[in-house]
């Protein structure tokens, strides 16, 4: 019984692997980038790359096991959402409303350490921000905090 299980397991697996991902290059196109548009100093655009622009733009670098179902479809949807709620790529195509409040929730959410989240972190050891580094990011995002 156990063999039968297993076996069925091991061919589930193999059958997965012929539904793949599409990963297509994105729109990159400079003059909307959030990096261009806000003129971040070298040091934020690293951090930025480093730690949000794989979920957060149509920058993603995707790893060898986003070739590896079922794997490959979480990260996918993962991406997708990022991507939707904000898109750095696209910062030029925000009204200055939206830019401010995608600035102040970028600066909440990576200084409460919920960005960039556990699972990237594991895999992404760039991503994993020191409180400097996450302070200087929340900093630089929403420098008008105390006015």
């Amino acid at each position: 019984m156990k063999k039968k299980i297993g076996l069925t397991l091991i061919v589930l697996l193999a059958l997965a692997q012929l539904k793949t991902i599409d990963k297509p290059p994105g729109d990159t196109r400079p003059e909307n980038d959030f990096i261009v548009i806000e003129q971040a100093p070298e040091e934020i655009a690293q951090l930025m790359k480093a730690a949000c622009y794989d979920c957060h733009s149509n920058s993603t670098n995707y790893p060898w096991y986003s070739n590896i179902a079922p794997v490959s479809w979480w990260l996918k949807r993962h991406v997708r959402k990022g991507s939707y709620s904000l898109n750095y790529s696209e910062w030029g195509s925000y009204d200055e409303g939206k830019r401010k409040h995608k600035r102040e929730e970028s600066a909440d959410f990576i200084g409460k350490g919920w960005m960039p989240i556990g699972p990237y972190k594991l895999t992404h050891p760039v991503a994993r921000l020191t409180d400097e580094q996450r302070q200087m990011l929340v900093d630089w995002l929403n420098p008008n905090v105390d006015e």
